[in-house]
């Protein structure tokens, strides 16, 4: 249906926004990960149709943008994480 289809990629550029959002901050890193793998679904199925196809392009852009960028932000905490504890257990 024609209106799903431009449902779809209006929710699918609010969640990518809203996930590059949160992927900046450290405790809702998680949820931002969530949002953006539903957004780039959302994405993915409002392309069908032709004249909302720019929105669901771009949500589907800053969904895949902002599940790297969470991706890499909660690496970066588990890896500083894991140095500070084996730094201080090497203190003992």
């Amino acid at each position: 249906n024609i209106k799903e289809d431009i449902v779809m990629g209006i929710a699918s550029m609010v969640l990518g926004i809203i996930s590059l959002i949160f992927s900046f901050i450290p405790g809702m890193n998680l949820i931002a990960i969530i949002m953006s793998i539903i957004g780039i679904a959302l994405g993915t199925l409002g392309k069908k149709n032709e004249s909302q196809k720019g929105m669901a392009t771009a949500g589907l852009v800053c969904s895949i943008i902002a599940l790297a960028l969470s991706l890499i932000v909660w690496i970066a905490c588990a890896s500083i994480i894991g140095t500070a504890a084996s730094a201080a257990h090497g203190l003992y």
